[in-house]
């Protein structure tokens, strides 16, 4: 800025600053303000002088300043030390845990054994007969007694440079004061900075200038109500305002990118006619993975890796008749003409609880009630053991949905993916794989094409088989998906890496960028 723009825009407590300082040649941060100015408004009005180039800092220097700590001033009439010399030249030879006793409440056992360590290093005190202290003859007490003195001038000092102190005082200070790891101490040694100043050449013309343009420092800076309705208003002047200056950023609360991202998604389904789903994180295996016809003895069954509940390990029973059924399903194929997985159902594997590995499991609890024709939808947050990289995590959010009707097929399916890869991904690359699933046929994945990532899986899709579908008494075509939501807002939110979703960083959240609305 120009001096003259600074001078118009002076604040009051700018000019009363530079009218009290600019006639020296340097000063402090920690002088006396001038008068109408607190010390924290001299600080602020330094730092806006620092800012604007008005001012610079010529030298920092530290200081540091030693004042008694609580421990301290409860010694300041009289320490253990004296105290335990006075007492033995009382008492004679006595053992310790009389000298205990004799000061309890005034001082802590551990304060007296330290004081007689302290008085036994010196010489001042030595073991006698039978376990006793005894004071020795014509022992020097001055250490001592030069440290009852230091607490006392501090405890009528308040604060003291620790420059200002005797070299034996600062040894004494930097030895008892409280220090990081060390919960007590006589002590306490602060430090603080003091900044040397300056006005610089444009400091001194903004001055001139503010001068010129008659600047007095009792400019009103804000117009209040109360000014208006009693007129005191009226032949004051006023401060200028800079308007060309970009006022400071306010940062408002916002919704975390991700957590927005799943709303927009939940919105777009209600939107679209779909009722949503929900379930629970814990489910039991069979309604995880026995009623969507995945075996308990097959590798299809390692498709999930899952984690298990540690207590409790079983949930108490299975709903019937779905427990019956599926079972049978299972063993023989049931009503609906397959011929099953040929082995002995596990009840008890059955009821044993698991965290939510696939959003599919909320379809298959719903499907019982659902009707036809029907669209649902659910946003669960699903858990397996995988190792973590730029497009996995061990938890993550999946779209999970079921159409019934007796008119939809395949190609319905492949239109409703298409849809969810345009309008929520907003991927505009993507293409069909045909896959595996125990509960679909036929079945099919969909893989989008990220800008850095390249090809990622967005999830896998079918028609739920008969022996999903017979024993919770549906017996239309059932289109069910189930897709990574992860994956698709990495995409809609111009994520490289997974793990960014759960960012933490204040600033990073502060950038991310938002879900376009509906």
């Amino acid at each position: 800025m120009k001096p003259e723009e600074i001078a118009a825009t002076l604040h009051p407590l700018e000019v009363r600053f530079l009218s009290a300082f600019a006639a020296r040649e340097a000063f402090s941060d920690r002088d006396a303000p001038p008068e109408g100015v607190t010390e924290a408004q001299l600080r602020t009005v330094i730092e806006w002088q620092l800012t604007k180039g008005c001012v610079e800092v010529v030298e920092v220097a530290e200081e540091r300043f030693v004042e008694l700590t609580e421990l301290g001033q409860s010694q300041v009439a009289g320490t253990p030390e004296l105290a335990v010399a006075q007492r033995l030249a009382e008492l004679g030879p006595v053992p310790v845990s009389r000298l205990v006793q004799e000061f309890a409440g005034r001082f802590e056992s551990s304060q007296i054994g330290m004081a007689v360590g302290a008085l036994k290093e010196a010489g001042a005190v030595r073991a006698g007969e039978g376990g006793t202290l005894e004071l020795v003859p014509q022992a020097s007490l001055a250490p001592f007694q030069a440290a009852a003195r230091l607490l006392q001038r501090l405890h009528q000092a308040g604060r003291v440079p620790l420059a200002a102190l005797s070299a034996e005082d600062a040894e004494r200070v930097e030895g008892g004061s409280r220090k990081r790891g060390k919960s007590r101490g006589l002590y306490r040694v602060t430090s603080e900075t003091t900044r040397r100043l300056r006005l610089t050449p444009l400091g001194r013309e903004a001055w001139a200038q503010a001068q010129r343009l008659g600047r007095s420092g009792e400019e009103i800076n804000l117009l209040t109500p109360k000014m208006l309705a009693d007129g005191s208003w009226r032949g004051k002047t006023f401060r200028p305002f800079n308007l060309k200056l970009r006022p400071p950023r306010r940062v408002a609360g916002r919704a975390h990118p991700y957590r927005a991202f799943l709303d927009l998604v939940r919105r777009k389904l209600l939107a679209l006619g779909f009722e949503e789903m929900r379930g629970e994180l814990v489910e039991t295996e069979f309604w995880n993975m026995d009623a969507l016809f995945m075996p308990q003895f097959h590798s299809a069954r390692d498709i999930h890796d899952v984690y298990f509940v540690k207590n409790p390990t079983h949930a108490a029973t299975i709903e019937e008749p779905f427990a019956s059924r599926v079972a049978e399903v299972h063993s023989q194929g049931g009503p609906t003409g397959s011929r099953g997985w040929g082995y002995t159902f596990d009840h008890q594997r059955s009821r044993r609880l698991v965290l939510r590995s696939q959003g599919t499991v909320l379809s298959a609890r719903w499907l019982h009630q659902a009707r036809c024709p029907g669209k649902y939808f659910g946003i669960a947050r699903c858990f397996r053991y995988d190792q973590v990289d730029a497009t996995h995590a061990p938890d993550f959010f999946q779209c999970e949905g079921i159409v019934l009707g007796r008119d939809i097929d395949f190609v319905t399916l492949l239109g409703l993916l298409k849809l969810f890869a345009l309008e929520v991904a907003r991927a505009p690359e993507m293409r069909f794989a045909p896959a595996y699933f125990p509960f679909t046929e036929p079945s099919v994945e969909i893989h989008i094409r990220h800008p850095q990532v390249g090809w990622m899986e967005l999830g896998g899709a079918g028609i739920f088989r008969p022996e999903v579908t017979d024993p919770q008494g549906v017996h239309v075509p059932v289109i069910a998906w189930g897709l990574g939501l992860d994956r698709m807002a990495m995409m809609a939110l111009g994520l490289d890496d997974i793990r960014d979703l759960f960012a933490a960083d204040l600033n990073t959240l502060r950038r991310g960028r938002l879900p376009l609305s509906e």
